[in-house]
């Protein structure tokens, strides 16, 4: 039997992340929290992933990310997991680490 996911949930650490630039383009100021569209991340029918498994992304990456079709799956895991590990980098360099917040880079 499969254990349960437990979820991370916390409005501040998403806001932490939306304040960051893309960590994909670079654009400031129109940042958004993007969630992982990955099941092992805890992404299901209409629940998002695990807050921890956020990147900064700018509207048009976002959109690249969760419905362009330009991009193929692989393609996509590659730019979420390119875009956290930068998302998780500035957030320590800005100290806006939450102390309860697991570390997405290990838990992946």
């Amino acid at each position: 039997m499969r254990a349960k996911f437990q979820y991370w949930r916390s409005r501040k650490h998403l806001q932490n992340v939306a304040s960051l630039p893309c960590q994909h383009c670079g654009l400031d100021g129109q940042t958004q929290a993007a969630h992982s569209n990955m099941a092992a991340h805890g992404k299901g029918r209409s629940i998002k992933a695990s807050d921890h498994f956020t990147a900064a992304l700018c509207f048009a990456c976002h959109h690249d990310l969760d419905g362009g079709h330009s991009l193929t799956k692989d393609q996509k895991q590659k730019m979420f997991f390119a875009a956290l590990k930068k998302t998780w980098i500035e957030l320590q360099k800005r100290d806006l680490i939450l102390i309860d917040s697991p570390d997405p880079l290990v838990d992946n």
